[in-house]
């Protein structure tokens, strides 16, 4: 049976996995009879955000792995402990857990740095030929994640946009029920809720990236 390590960034969409996005992603995988593991570092989150008013929580903080482990009702690994020889692929949901906490994105833009072990994981896939899907926020990563000269998408966002191509990414505009396909690279990547009004929405690119990262595996 085919796997996929799918890397959670918390819970919750403004700092931690989008909860939709994630759960659409596992739904999509089991559909098409593909077992997955899912996996988070073990560091704090950048911040808690209180999801009810969209302020920061102060004085408040929370651990990105115990807070994955909700969407993934528990069974979770410590991203320290996967290895990247036991699958056939990655996927990476979006919220701003991808640009907060596996990265410094939100914070530094084109300046921003990659959680190492999340960069060891992913080029080790990336370099062995298997597949990458990114969704939403994630593929704003992919320069730093994967490497220069890939094609990705976050939908239209002119300042997310240009900071992936200022890093050396080549970013293309996608409507939200579209990927975009790098087949050299083997990077399949969709807007999802940076263009989503709905889960719907959300869904219609979500499950056209999962059906094809399990293609090309």
């Amino acid at each position: 049976m085919k796997k996929i390590a799918v890397i959670l960034s918390g819970s919750g969409v403004f700092d931690g996995s989008e909860i939709y996005e994630s759960v659409l992603t596992f739904l999509r995988l089991e559909h098409n009879g593909v077992a997955y593991q899912c996996f988070a570092p073990n560091v704090e989150q950048m911040h808690v955000i209180n999801h009810l008013t969209g302020e920061v929580a102060e004085g408040e903080g929370r651990n990105v792995l115990v807070e994955a482990a909700r969407l993934a009702r528990g069974e979770i690994k410590d991203l320290a402990e996967a290895n990247p020889a036991e699958f056939d692929a990655l996927i990476i949901p979006g919220g701003f857990g991808a640009a907060k906490n596996l990265s410094d994105f939100a914070v530094k833009g084109a300046d921003c740095t990659v959680n190492p072990q999340l960069v060891t994981f992913a080029r080790a896939i990336h370099d062995a030929g298997k597949p990458v899907g990114l969704v939403c926020i994630a593929p704003a990563m992919t320069p730093k994640l994967l490497g220069t000269g890939i094609r990705c998408t976050i939908g239209s966002d002119e300042g997310v946009a240009g900071a992936i191509n200022s890093m050396g990414g080549i970013h293309e505009n996608c409507p939200v029920d579209q990927i975009v396909v790098d087949t050299d690279n083997r990077v399949v990547t969709t807007p999802a809720y940076m263009l989503a009004g709905s889960i719907s929405e959300a869904a219609s690119g979500i499950n056209r990236l999962v059906d094809e990262v399990i293609k090309m595996v």
